[in-house]
């Protein structure tokens, strides 16, 4: 900090911030808590298409589109009249048994013709945790219903995130996640990712894509098939994994084990829903179907928050028939709240009418284009993408994938960086992962990459 006090404009503009910090950090509890990280905070005070500015009045783009889910970028008016109109309409409907409200109904619909063919009903909830929680709760209901309430157990995947409920927590394959809270749930088990770059197998009678899925026999083998109720799994792995994107033939190995032995198949979309990779859901890419999928983030594009889970013909049909005594007990306050589905439509419309899932597969193959040539240096281990969802994985050494050590704290160096050329993204385990908008241009594609390409050469020498 510099020894001189601003004057002026600025140094009220310094008192004011000075005064936020202090409230923040006396009195405001952010996720994954640590005062360290607020000591000098972006305080972010207005946003327009993929550009964020802060409190200072500098600009950002906005490289992991708020927390991977401002896909229609920032500032759009449809989604705040969408918002203003059904507030002065209908503020708030509950949506338990015998009441529900017509923006939840015309939201049931408008995914039935977009998610996959076989997902038949839709569950609201407020976010991707809840729906975790929501998921594996009715995937032991399905189950238990059936007369097999045995089958309890879920299967996920190391370096996975699922969410930070209790529930979500365990499912989720990051132990930083659980350690600090006590023991997790019982009844969750986790394999090993298919992470291309990382990934090692002593056959050779199968591709490392099928030795992966095959894990998951091991495991439900192991547990006893009839123990396990679902696998759990995001398309590719973006919190927890750093983009972790799949050999083409793992999933569809995947259900081909999942219908081997009875296992429900959660495809967990909450970040490569509505279009994030250039598909409508990520599965599609490997003509893959799930038994229930899970979304949040970008169904609103954050301006309101919603989730939910799909489920199949099968498992609805099980839900209806069940005793009322023996019902599917579970439910939030505010599910189908009716502002957040109106959001929701509004937010679909935009995705539609701007053909923004086909934009984001032609614009992340031109952001995988740009950034590939960081592939040539010592410290980049590898670049990947799928449609505007890109991870740029950085190593103490190309040669041998070996990792930072933690002590060179090059994950924080970077995303300093980063936040100094005009950049704002995650960096987890050096990875620096991309998610823009999916209104970005081609000229601000181009500029994240240049910004991105020059943070690696500031930070490791090259």
């Amino acid at each position: 900090m510099s020894n001189s006090s601003p004057s002026g404009a600025a140094a009220q503009q310094y008192c004011e911030k000075s005064e936020l910090v202090q409230q923040d950090r006396s009195h405001l509890i952010h996720p994954q808590h640590h005062p360290d990280e607020h000591l000098d905070p972006q305080i972010w005070v207005s946003g327009k298409g993929v550009v964020l500015t802060n409190l200072e009045g500098r600009s950002f783009l906005d490289g992991l589109s708020g927390m991977w889910n401002v896909y229609v970028g920032h500032g759009r008016r449809e989604l705040v009249d969408a918002a203003s109109a059904q507030l002065q309409t209908l503020a708030f409907a509950t949506a338990y048994a015998g009441s529900t409200n017509k923006p939840a109904i015309e939201l049931a619909g408008t995914l039935k013709r977009l998610v996959y063919p076989g997902i038949e009903a839709f569950y609201f909830t407020l976010g991707g945790s809840d729906a975790t929680d929501t998921s594996i709760r009715t995937a032991r209901f399905y189950w238990g219903a059936k007369g097999r309430p045995e089958k309890f157990k879920i299967i996920a995947r190391k370096l996975s995130y699922h969410g930070s409920t209790i529930g979500a927590a365990a499912a989720t394959g990051v132990d930083e996640f659980s350690a600090v809270f006590g023991p997790r749930a019982n009844g969750f088990l986790h394999i090993d990712s298919p992470y291309p770059y990382r990934f090692t197998t002593t056959r050779t009678d199968v591709s490392p894509g099928v030795a992966a899925a095959d894990l998951l026999e091991e495991a439900i083998l192991r547990e006893g098939p009839e123990t396990v109720a679902a696998f759990i799994a995001e398309p590719v792995q973006g919190g927890g994994g750093g983009v972790i994107i799949p050999p083409a033939d793992y999933f569809p190995r995947i259900r081909e084990i999942c219908d081997r032995y009875d296992v429900l198949l959660i495809s967990d979309e909450v970040i490569t829903g509505f279009g994030r990779t250039g598909r409508w859901f990520a599965l599609e890419h490997w003509g893959v179907e799930p038994d229930i999928v899970q979304f949040a983030k970008g169904i609103t594009s954050g301006y309101f928050p919603l989730g939910g889970v799909g489920v199949s013909g099968a498992i609805k049909e099980v839900m209806d028939s069940a005793d009322s005594a023996r019902r599917w007990m579970h439910g939030y306050t505010c599910s189908a709240h009716p502002v957040a589905c109106s959001v929701a439509l509004a937010n679909i419309r935009i995705l539609e009418e701007e053909n923004l899932v086909e934009r984001s597969a032609t614009l992340g193959a031109r952001l995988l284009e740009q950034l590939q040539p960081l592939t040539a240096t010592a410290h980049v281990g590898e670049v990947r993408a799928l449609g505007l969802l890109a991870g740029v994985e950085l190593v103490a050494d190309r040669a041998t994938k070996q990792r930072y050590a933690e002590s060179a704290g090059l994950g924080r160096k970077v995303k300093d960086e980063l936040l100094s050329l005009g950049l704002c993204t995650r960096v987890t385990d050096d990875i620096i992962c991309l998610a823009p908008p999916l209104v970005i241009s081609e000229e601000e594609i181009d500029r994240l990459a240049a910004l991105v390409k020059q943070a690696v050469r500031n930070t490791t020498g090259l």
